[in-house]
Order: structure tokens, then C-alpha cells, then sequence
């Protein structure tokens, strides 16, 4: 965990095994959820956050995808892209990950930000369709710092997409599925985006 919000030991130690799982199952799922996790915890600082809220989305971003643990393989490691079936089995991964954690007290917020972090802030996204302030803030935070390292990153039925063209579709789909006030804080402070992957011209921007 690279975010300089301070967790327990017992916290770090925890997010820390189920990320390893994660990469265990599907290392691109594990490695994924790092950089969701760390570019989160910068967009929570550019937007003043308390330290207990921004520990909260740190957290969430390391373990949104814990549910894809309960996709089967032919799903969650096809390296194709997924047929109707398969991509309705995929959108109960928020749900999944969200019972992961309902046994945990202490994770009830963190746990709600998971469920709901594939909603949209038109109302169009699952599990509910929930939409505007109906969504955690957190959420939609991560929904941003999401598809971006979905876009921004190589996968196996497609190459990484231009940071430029990142940045397009993080403006063009402000208000549709992101909230506004989050979307223009990214691309306000794009800097996060380009210490995670490095510029278009640059070695680093080859992300597994």
C-alpha cells in the first residue's frame, strides 16, 4: 500500500493477503487494483478528504475487485473479450466482494463502496442503477481512477490506449458515468494519471 494515509498494522496486513490472493488468481487483477488504490488516494487529497474517509477509499481501491475471486476461471481469465452470459456472470463480482466483507464491522463503508463502484452517475450502471448522490462518494471516485487503468492499460485482446485519448473519455463521460466534481478534479490534476503510467512516449506506459 504506497498511499501516505496511515492504516493498523492489522488493516495493512489484511488488504495486503487479499491482494496477494488476488494476484495469485489473475495478475492483472491484483496489479490493477494497486494503481486504482494509489490514484485514488491522490484524487482524495486534491479533494481535501478527511483522513479517515481517504483511508477508507485507499482501502476500497485495493479491495474492490476481492469478488472477482468468485468468477469462474473460463470468465475471469479468458483472454478474449466476454460474450453476454459471461459478462452477466462478471457484474455480480460487486455484490460478491461486497458479502466478502459483510462479516467485518469495521469494513461496512468500505464494503459499501465496493457494491457500488460499477454504478454510473446517470443511474445506467449495476448493481442498482443508483445514480447522482444515491452513489458513495467513494465509489465514484474509484468508478474514474477504474476506467482510466482499464483504458490506460495493455490487455490481451487490446493494446493501452493513449493518455490523451484517456483524458477524452474521462471528459466526454463526465456527468454520464462520472460524477462531474470528481472527473474535473482528475483531469484538473492529470499529473496523477502521468506518475502512474508515464507519458505516451515513455517506456513506462507498458502496464501489464
Amino acid at each position: 500500500m504506497n498511499c501516505d494515509c496511515e492504516t493498523n498494522y492489522e488493516e495493512h496486513d489484511l488488504v495486503d493477503c487479499i491482494t496477494s490472493a488476488l494476484d495469485a488468481r489473475d495478475p492483472y487483477t491484483g496489479n490493477h487494483s494497486r494503481r486504482v488504490s494509489d490514484m485514488a488516494c491522490e484524487l482524495c487529497h486534491v479533494l481535501g478528504l478527511s483522513h479517515e474517509m481517504t483511508r477508507e477509499i485507499h482501502i476500497a481501491g485495493h479491495l474492490h475487485d476481492i469478488g472477482k475471486i468468485g468468477i469462474p476461471d473460463k470468465v475471469l481469465l479468458k483472454p478474449g473479450r466476454l460474450d453476454d452470459s459471461e459478462w452477466e456472470l462478471m457484474k455480480q463480482h460487486p455484490k460478491i466482494g461486497a458479502d466478502i466483507l459483510a462479516g467485518c464491522h469495521k469494513f461496512d463503508r468500505i464494503a459499501a463502496i465496493i457494491m457500488h463502484h460499477h454504478e454510473r452517475f446517470d443511474g445506467k450502471g449495476y448493481p442498482f442503477g443508483a445514480k447522482g448522490e444515491e452513489i458513495p462518494l467513494g465509489s465514484r471516485i474509484i468508478a474514474v481512477c477504474d476506467s482510466i487503468d482499464a483504458m490506460a492499460s495493455n490487455r490481451s485482446y487490446r493494446k493501452a490506449m493513449p493518455l490523451e485519448k484517456v483524458r477524452e473519455e474521462i471528459r466526454r463521460n463526465s456527468g454520464l458515468m462520472y460524477d462531474p466534481v470528481v472527473a474535473k478534479a482528475m483531469l484538473d490534476n492529470w499529473w496523477i494519471v502521468e506518475e502512474t503510467y508515464g507519458t505516451d512516449d515513455s517506456a513506462s506506459r507498458k502496464i501489464p
